[in-house]
């Protein structure tokens, strides 16, 4: 229900806009927007189609790990935590590994191997799905904690900003310092979502084990920021990019190992697996159609640029500053569209300097928010889920976190 109103919402909401301006004089509006709508279409099959090759790659190893006895293995491992946030899910199923698999290469930054891990977990967890066209409270906890996006080092985003930073000019910049603030920001957005989920499906989190795993994780950042306080910049990019990679790796090998041992074919067990990747992806179109089109009729119409006017003005009149408000525009379409924001990001950097405050915040917004209609779109369309309940209401609790968080902490290590 919540999908069909902002999705219908667009739409008006666009061609109203697109009527006004008509009226004013601007003939080219109707065209934009129908350019942008057949663009938009391409757009959504030529992502479901470069998604289908990752998908086969993936659910074919999947299919070996869960032949290897591997995935039952991460299941038992982590069943103590996870049980407390999906209740609903028995202990030692095979969504529980799937599931933490998914937020291992969420924490590394491995977008690839991310998008199709947790597109496993969704089809695991739908086996226990009684009604299959209504999303379950484990799927809507899954997809706000995939929605507020932790992860530990934004490796793309410190790519772009030492690039840039070299275009510049600048010398001894540290594109990695927007490490802590980007992690507290993420970390703050994914609390948020956590608490909106666990209130909305009444789930007590004050648990032994989810207060030890906090202070592991806490101990962890610890470390973690301790490393990068002293570590050249170039060698962050250098270890960040080779432990994600290792981890990818060891992770398909030692799935091919225990296969082996435990007398599997491990090829049949890869082809069979792989065969599901194509059907998912297909699967996949009409819902990702549907909200690419809708979010490009937006920005076409000109309402975004509308909405950071009033925005502009609103915090000018309460009298803060708005030193931060050139930077809110990728926060803003960054739920909306991962390309468009990372495009503002990179615009912000370039207008205002990427050692700028607003080119600092753009990156930590950038690294600290989550596509979340993209996500939404394609983890319940791949199992064919139309009533997605509070999912998109607790993931926007988390997004509207994750960017007040990401303001405050640009602004105390500004």
């Amino acid at each position: 229900m919540a999908l069909n109103v902002v999705w219908l919402g667009f739409f008006l909401i666009s061609f109203s806009a697109a009527c006004v301006r008509v009226a004013q004089g601007d003939l080219a509006v109707f065209p934009a927007m129908l350019s942008s709508l057949f663009d938009s279409a391409r757009t959504a099959f030529e992502i479901a189609l470069g998604l289908a090759g990752v998908m086969s790659l993936w659910l074919g190893i999947m299919r070996i790990g869960e032949r290897a006895g591997v995935v039952d293995a991460f299941a038992r491992l982590v069943n103590p935590l996870l049980r407390h946030f999906f209740p609903g899910v028995p202990q030692g199923h095979p969504a529980q590994g799937a599931m933490m698999m998914n937020v291992s290469a969420n924490l590394l930054g491995l977008d690839n191997a991310a998008t199709p891990l947790g597109l496993n977990a969704m089809r695991e967890l739908q086996t226990l799905n009684r009604r299959p066209d209504v999303a379950t409270d484990a799927q809507i906890m899954f997809i706000v904690l995939n929605s507020a996006g932790l992860t530990l080092i934004p490796t793309s985003v410190i790519a772009i900003r030492q690039a840039i930073a070299v275009k510049q000019g600048l010398v001894g910049f540290n594109a990695a310092d927007i490490f802590l603030p980007t992690l507290l920001a993420t970390g703050g957005a994914c609390l948020a979502g956590l608490l909106a989920v666990a209130w909305v499906q009444r789930i007590n989190l004050l648990r032994p084990a989810v207060l030890v795993a906090f202070g592991l994780v806490l101990a962890l950042l610890g470390a973690m920021f301790a490393w990068l306080q002293h570590a050249p910049p170039e060698q962050v990019g250098t270890v960040t990019a080779l432990a994600g990679a290792g981890f990818i790796l060891s992770l398909i090998t030692l799935f091919l190992i225990c296969g082996a041992l435990r007398r599997v074919n491990v090829y049949e067990a890869f082809i069979d697996g792989a065969k599901e990747g194509f059907g998912v992806a297909v699967q996949i179109i009409p819902y990702l159609v549907a909200i690419l089109v809708a979010i490009g009729l937006f920005r076409a119409a000109g309402c975004m640029d509308v909405l950071m006017a009033w925005l502009t003005h609103a915090v000018a009149l309460l009298g803060v500053n708005t030193d931060f408000v050139p930077a809110l525009p990728v926060g803003l379409m960054k739920i909306l569209s991962g390309a468009g924001a990372r495009g503002l990001m990179v615009d912000v950097m370039t207008t205002y300097g990427v050692d700028s405050f607003q080119g600092r915040l753009a990156a930590i917004i950038q690294g600290s928010t989550e596509t979340t209609f993209y996500v939404l779109a394609v983890y319940f369309g791949s199992i064919n889920v139309r009533n997605t309940r509070h999912a998109l209401g607790c993931a926007l609790v988390a997004d509207a976190a994750g960017i007040v968080c990401a303001v405050g902490a640009a602004y105390l290590f500004r």
